[in-house]
């Protein structure tokens, strides 16, 4: 049986990890078993065990990763111990998903990067819309008909102030774009201001991939409403994914002017079956089971974060933060 545990018990944890895992030992008796929730918090940590089935809690990482013997290790760390605590299980040979952003800067990100490629360590950095149903339902169908000559995504949030924003959220909608069409050969980014001088800052940014396709993602974190969106155009076809919250996903796909496929979720279907948590974590348990090395990994994420981490910087020069 392999053996998971899980360090960080915050609320992205909850449901973006360890709901997913239960629900992945609930229909696969036998195969898993959640042996241990770490957090600072004792009485999180607890409360993660009782609510999620995981046998035993801590307080120290540690102590945990000395006392029990697992086979993997999900890491939800705030920003700043992202790095820190994943290359601690790298370096000691644990199995692990690494979340999302690499880093709060690119010397981190690329000191995580020199720490997987040193130790080998298999591992997964958790960018759940590579495994979005529905995004990979328009990837597995456009590959049938042609490569898209032009992209285009939206990510739309209410009341994101956080001056992060562009590397530690808006990487998502760009990583996702280069999953679906390939990397970015160039990019540019517009910085729209607001009026008023609290407001938060909006981006434009257009890219052109290695195969000759272009694209343009808007990043709008406060629009008053929560929908991320990803179109794509080609010879004859376009498929459009929507990607927000909840029953407004959807996927529509066009071709020689017919729609062929229209579909959208049920509202009574869980969450992380939705948005990729849950396929997610099959592919990290398919990776334990096979003693194969799961993906992506932190080299396939890190074009997506060196480029959210250049607009950024961008942002800095302008003296926005």
């Amino acid at each position: 049986m392999i053996r998971i545990a899980i360090a960080g018990c915050g609320e992205h944890s909850r449901s973006s990890h360890a709901a997913p895992l239960a629900r992945y030992a609930t229909r696969h008796a036998g195969e898993i078993e959640l042996v241990a929730a770490c957090d600072l918090n004792a009485d999180r940590a607890a409360e993660f065990c009782h609510s999620f089935g995981f046998l035993r809690s801590y307080t120290d990482l540690e102590q945990m990763l000395d006392t029990e013997k697992i086979d993997g290790c999900v890491c939800v760390m705030p920003i700043e111990h992202i790095v820190g605590t994943g290359i601690q299980l790298l370096e000691r040979g644990i199995p692990c998903v690494i979340e999302k952003p690499l880093g709060n800067s690119l010397a981190d990100a690329e000191r995580l990067a020199h720490a997987a490629a040193e130790t080998q360590t298999p591992h997964m950095v958790s960018v759940n819309r590579r495994f979005m149903p529905y995004l990979n339902r328009a990837r597995s169908w456009m590959k049938e008909l042609g490569t898209p000559r032009y992209v285009r995504a939206s990510q739309v949030r209410h009341a994101r102030n956080e001056a992060d924003f562009i590397r530690s959220t808006a990487i998502h909608v760009l990583d996702a774009l280069r999953y679906m069409v390939g990397d970015v050969k160039d990019f540019e980014a517009e910085i729209q201001h607001a009026n008023d001088p609290g407001a938060a800052t909006w981006y434009i940014i257009s890219l052109r991939f290695g195969n000759g396709t272009t694209g343009r993602i808007e990043v709008l974190p406060t629009a008053g409403m929560l929908e991320e969106s990803y179109e794509f155009f080609g010879e004859d076809f376009r498929a459009r994914v929507t990607a927000g919250s909840g029953p407004q996903r959807s996927l529509k796909c066009w071709h020689r002017g017919d729609l062929v496929i229209d579909e959208k979720a049920s509202d009574d279907e869980p969450e992380d079956l939705r948005n990729g948590s849950y396929q997610e974590v099959e592919t990290f348990v398919g990776a334990l089971k096979t003693a194969t090395r799961p993906k992506p990994e932190v080299k396939d994420i890190l074009p997506s974060a060196r480029i959210c981490f250049a607009i950024a910087d961008l942002t800095r020069k302008d003296g926005l933060f």
